[in-house]
């Protein structure tokens, strides 16, 4: 997203220029911290291989690999580093680790930041926010991630179509063959992992994604909902979560969110300088993601509290 071809919200165009530095530097430094976070919760599992500990290490290394969601997200903005194949070969890698194959989520992706909240023209909202608490608790399992998301991915790797109108005509052919180079090594290793009668894959990856998804639901559900609908202004229509520094390292600064939307050429790592300027505009806040969560938890209805009185009393 050039900045030129951006509305500058509230700033100065210099100042957004200054700020829109990317850094090679910067950048490895937060993909060593993620890289690092893996290899030490993946050391968990394997000193916990033949014991009951090995079902928590598993989950708590399932939580760095489904937040590889962050550098796949940056890499497509191609804004954490300076050097372009960098943010390209990074996003790629994130995105087969997760089921998410780069190029299709690049153009995905913008046509949210261009329609955001934007009820016809959002594809982020394809997938609708729970209405109710019995939805909530369904949309933190990550199964809707699953059947939508990780499911067009197959779909255009099988039948060779691209059905979503997201998706420009002139990109269908470029996006299939992506879909089919990933799916095509999940094949591999499947392959592989049967004739050298290996379970590194299951256990090491495919497990601890599974299990690391709610985790990753955690942290996205509090991006966008609750903010206004069909509203452009991103100070309205996105949440920054203000939260701990390891959940910052963890989600590559994306809690600053309205930030992000409001001047997405702007690096992970200078998205903290953005909040000190803009911090006083941003109409949706929340001090913490479990103060999001009670929040909404406790503003949803059950499905027995919409079902009308008389249907109620009838049980």
């Amino acid at each position: 997203m050039e900045i030129d071809a951006l509305e500058v919200r509230g700033l100065d165009r210099d100042t957004v220029l200054a700020l829109s530095r990317p850094s090679d530097a910067k950048g490895l430094a937060q993909l060593a911290v993620h890289v690092a976070m893996i290899l030490a919760t993946g050391t968990l599992v394997y000193l916990s291989r033949g014991t009951w500990w090995l079902v928590p290490a598993i989950v708590l290394h399932g939580i760095p690999i489904a937040y590889l969601f962050c550098p796949l997200h940056e890499g497509v903005h191609r804004t954490p580093f300076k050097t372009r194949w960098l943010n390209d070969t990074v996003a790629w890698i994130a995105g087969a680790a997760i089921g998410l194959p780069a190029g299709f989520y690049r153009i995905f992706h913008f046509a949210h930041h261009r329609f955001t909240q934007d009820p016809a023209r959002d594809p982020e909202l394809l997938v609708r926010k729970p209405t109710t608490r019995g939805e909530y608790w369904y949309t933190m399992t990550g199964i809707p991630w699953w059947r939508y998301r990780v499911g067009l991915s197959l779909i255009q790797a099988v039948t060779g179509k691209v059905a979503q109108a997201v998706i420009p005509a002139a990109r269908h052919r470029e996006i299939i063959v992506e879909a089919r180079a990933v799916w095509g090594l999940y094949l591999a290793i499947a392959v592989l992992s049967v004739v050298f009668r290996s379970d590194a894959a299951l256990i090491y990856w495919f497990l601890p994604l599974l299990v690391g998804y709610p985790f990753l639901r955690f942290f996205l559900l509090a991006e966008h909902t609750g903010c206004a609908l069909g509203n452009a202004d991103m100070f309205a229509n996105t949440r920054t979560t203000y939260t701990n520094r390891a959940m910052r390292l963890l989600a590559w600064d994306m809690p600053f969110h309205c930030e992000h939307h409001s001047y997405p050429s702007v690096p992970f790592h200078a998205l903290h300088k953005v909040n000190a300027l803009i911090g006083e505009r941003i109409v949706n806040t929340s001090p913490g993601y479990l103060a999001f969560h009670r929040n909404l938890l406790r503003a949803l209805p059950t499905a027995a509290d919409r079902q009308p009185a008389g249907a109620r009393g009838a049980d």
